[in-house]
């Protein structure tokens, strides 16, 4: 019997129609994100089924190290509990001597990524930035400098009074590889004046993720979701995203990011939801294999957020990437997550291999190793 047969009709023909080669559309994508009973095990289905098309068995994974070189932000975003006031006792800037030790002990780890972000430090010019990416380059020439959010470009340039494209052209030159998509939260503006009040706009975020993309400059694209945002602004979100990729072919990869809300003024003032539900998260993973059939192929879990149990879990409702050991990782714990900040290898590939699926070690954009 068909997997479709027994489901509503415009459910049925939406993942016939994915399935067929057409993903959904925005009001589509609406729809599947209310269903339940058999039409949510039928999205399941489905996107496992496209997942297996796009990339086949293969899950990847990368060794990698966050290193998060300043709590100091003049933003209040109210997701977060990581910012410091410049005279919090609990405030930190490493040092370029830290930084070198953190890329050092990443190196050690087999690690072939450092991922670099942190809050809009007051006093932070151009110069910081650079001055991060020679400290990373004294220790090794070749590990990938995954760094800087576009927020923190959109900070760089308004410090210095310089264009966006030439803050990157700039970083780029430096040393810097690619660009984690994140500051994204939701591509609603609506949704951001309440969540991040003083954070870029959405039509800013375009223009730097693009700009980005045509200096040459690969991405990851993010949704942080399950606080205050409707079915639908996820399913914009997402079509941004695609949008996006149909331009410039710039994104390796997207990475859903649940809400974790325990800490946070948006969940303590604010009355945003405890973060998402189980039955949300999958979904999530679903329809975005769905949404983004032919464009982005790699989904990646976020285990930090999801926990690995559920992480493991929506590897089968259309992720292929286990993301990253991260050795390191403050933003998530201090917002209240129990999922720790160090994931070995061995373990990621345990858990992978428990799903039937095969293990890879890769690169940030995503070259196989091994």
């Amino acid at each position: 019997m068909n997997l479709l047969d027994n489901i509503n009709g415009e459910v049925s023909h939406i993942l016939q129609k994915a399935i067929d080669g057409h993903p959904p559309s925005v009001d589509e994508a609406e729809l599947l994100f209310n269903c339940t009973g058999q039409e949510f095990l039928a999205l399941i289905l489905v996107a496992d089924q496209i997942r297996r098309r796009a990339v086949g068995d293969i899950v990847t994974y990368v060794i990698n190290r966050n290193i998060n070189f300043t709590n100091v932000c003049i933003n209040r975003c109210r997701f977060c509990a990581f910012r410091e006031d410049k005279d919090s006792p609990k405030q930190f800037l490493l040092s370029t001597k830290e930084i070198e030790n953190k890329t050092r002990e990443a190196i050690n780890m087999r690690a072939t990524e450092v991922c670099i972000q942190g809050g809009l430090h007051p006093e932070a010019t151009l110069d910081l930035y650079i001055e991060i990416i020679k400290a990373v380059r004294r220790v090794s020439s070749d590990i990938h400098i995954h760094a800087f959010s576009p927020m923190e470009i959109y900070h760089a340039a308004r410090k210095e009074g310089l264009s966006t494209r030439e803050v990157l052209k700039i970083l780029k030159e430096a040393g810097l590889n690619s660009m984690p998509g994140t500051a994204a939260e939701i591509l609603v503006d609506k949704v951001r004046e309440v969540i991040c009040p003083t954070k870029i706009s959405v039509k800013e975020w375009i223009k730097i993720i693009e700009e980005a993309h045509r200096l040459g400059i690969l991405t990851s694209s993010t949704m942080m979701y399950g606080h205050i945002e409707s079915s639908r602004d996820k399913a914009v979100h997402m079509d941004i995203l695609r949008n996006i990729q149909k331009r410039t072919r710039g994104f390796t990869e997207f990475v859903p990011l649940s809400f974790i809300h325990q800490q946070t003024e948006l969940y303590k003032n604010f009355s945003s939801r405890p973060g998402a539900t189980g039955m949300e998260d999958v979904k999530v993973y679903a329809i975005s294999r769905l949404m983004f059939d032919g464009l982005i192929n790699n989904i990646q879990v976020s285990w930090v957020k999801l926990g690995t149990k559920f992480a493991q879990f929506c590897l089968n409702a259309g992720a292929n990437d286990f993301g990253g050991t991260l050795i390191e990782e403050n933003i998530s714990k201090i917002a209240g997550s129990p999922s720790g900040e160090y994931l070995p290898p061995e373990t990621i590939i345990a858990l992978i291999k428990d799903c039937g699926r095969i293990p890879v070690q890769r690169t940030t954009v995503y070259e196989l190793i091994g």
